[in-house]
C-alpha cells in the first residue's frame, strides 16, 4: 500500500516546500498546466535541483487515485518528499574510507525502476557496501516502492546523487577508486580478483545497460556468464551476485 505521508499536493503547498527547503524526491504536473503558481513551481525546482516530470491526464489520474484522498484538490501537482538523507558525493567518498581502507560503492547509471533501486539497495547493504550513487535524472525516485522493496536498507546505507555521473567517476578514480562496470560482452568475469581496491561498481540501467559516456571511464567491464536461452539478467539480481562475490572474496571465503 502506498505511503500517503510521503506525498504532498496542491499547487501553493508544494511552492512553499520549495521554499522552506524541504527535501523533495520529485514533483509530478499534468502535462499542459500554466499559470504564474506552474512558473514559479519550474523555477523553484531548479534552483533546489529537484527532479520534475509531466505527466499526461490518464498517467497523473492514476497516481492521484493511489496517493491523494478522494475528496483533495491537488490542482495537477503532487509532490513526493524524500525520506532519507540525501549526502553529497564528497561525503559518500570520505565516510566510505572512514568505514574501511579498501571501500565498495555502487553506482545506478539510470535504474528507473524503484523495485530495482530498493532490492540493490538491499543487497548493497546486507554485503557490507559503504554507499550508493544514483544519477538526479532519469533514475527511480525514493518512493515507498523503492523503500519498501530495500526492506529497510535505504535508511541504513549511505545515499548519494549526480548531476553528471562522468564527472563523479573522475572524481572517484582521483580519490583512488577503481571503475568496474557490468556488461554481458566484457572479458572479465565477475568472478576475477579485481576488488582488492577502492572500487565503483556500476550497475546500468534495464533494458539498456551501462551509458556510452560511463563506460568510457570504467577501468574494467564484468560479465556474469549466462547458460541458458536468455542472455541478461534483471539489474539487482546482477548487483546482488556481484556484490556478494566482493564480499566471498574479501572474506577469503572458498567457491563452492
Amino acid at each position: 500500500m502506498t505511503n500517503e505521508s510521503a506525498y504532498i499536493y496542491g499547487r501553493n503547498t508544494v511552492i512553499e516546500a520549495l521554499r522552506s527547503g524541504k527535501q523533495i524526491e520529485k514533483i509530478f504536473i499534468v502535462y499542459g498546466s500554466k499559470g504564474n503558481s506552474i512558473d514559479t513551481i519550474y523555477s523553484l525546482a531548479k534552483k533546489n535541483k529537484v527532479a520534475l516530470v509531466n505527466y499526461d491526464k490518464k498517467k497523473f489520474f492514476e497516481l492521484e487515485k493511489k496517493v491523494a484522498p478522494r475528496e483533495a484538490n491537488t490542482q495537477g501537482v503532487i509532490a513526493l518528499l524524500s525520506q532519507i538523507d540525501i549526502l553529497s558525493v564528497d561525503n559518500i567518498i570520505k565516510s566510505a574510507f572512514d568505514k574501511e581502507e579498501n571501500p565498495i560503492l555502487i553506482i545506478l547509471d539510470e535504474i528507473n525502476d524503484p523495485h530495482n533501486l530498493g532490492a540493490i539497495a538491499r543487497s548493497a547493504e546486507c554485503s557490507g557496501a559503504a554507499g550508493m550513487i544514483i544519477t538526479e535524472r532519469n533514475s527511480a525516485p525514493l518512493s515507498p516502492a523503492a523503500m519498501k522493496s530495500s526492506a529497510g536498507a535505504l535508511e541504513h546505507i549511505m545515499l548519494a546523487k549526480t548531476g553528471s555521473l562522468p564527472a563523479t567517476l573522475k572524481d572517484l578514480k582521483n580519490y583512488g577508486f577503481w571503475i568496474i562496470g557490468t556488461d554481458s560482452s566484457a572479458k572479465n568475469l565477475y568472478t576475477d580478483n579485481l576488488y582488492d581496491k577502492p572500487v565503483a561498481i556500476v550497475i546500468g540501467s534495464e533494458g539498456k545497460g551501462m551509458r556510452p559516456s560511463t563506460i568510457k571511464h570504467c577501468d574494467h567491464l564484468i560479465r556474469i556468464p549466462m547458460n541458458g536461452k536468455i542472455n541478461s539478467l534483471n539489474a539487482s539480481v546482477s548487483a546482488g551476485i556481484v556484490l556478494f562475490e566482493i564480499m566471498r572474496q574479501k572474506m577469503k571465503i572458498l567457491s563452492y
